[in-house]
């Protein structure tokens, strides 16, 4: 008789990449919103940028397993805001998360998914 193990495994330990464009779309505090992000990724580094109505911003963040996270500073009615992305790599398309507003203490959640 055989046994067959199955082991659930992040997408990132197969090798995915990253870097592409990405449109993410957020809900936090009763508010919707959809960006498109262009990240770039070496090694364990993110880079990019993300483009909404606001204007476009720079994004730093991080992938360790099958997480990926990125952050950004950008002015809001409210004055300069930090925004936090802490997901999940789903596939090669998808990354879902929360996304926080850490000057506001606003969380709310994200689905990021890749364009090309």
């Amino acid at each position: 008789m055989r046994v067959l193990w199955l082991v659930p495994l992040g997408i990132a330990a197969f090798g995915a990449d990253l870097s592409g464009k990405w449109q993410v779309h957020r809900s936090a505090a009763g508010r919707e919103s959809t960006q498109e992000c262009t990240l770039a990724q070496k090694g364990g580094e993110l880079s990019g940028s993300c483009k909404g109505d606001r204007g476009t911003v720079e994004v730093k963040g991080k992938v360790e397993g099958s997480n990926a996270t990125w952050t950004y500073t950008a002015e809001s009615e409210g004055g300069t805001v930090t925004v936090v992305y802490k997901g999940t790599v789903e596939s090669e398309k998808k990354i879902s998360g929360t996304v926080t507003a850490v000057e506001f203490s606003v969380e709310g959640e994200f689905t990021a998914t890749l364009l090309n």
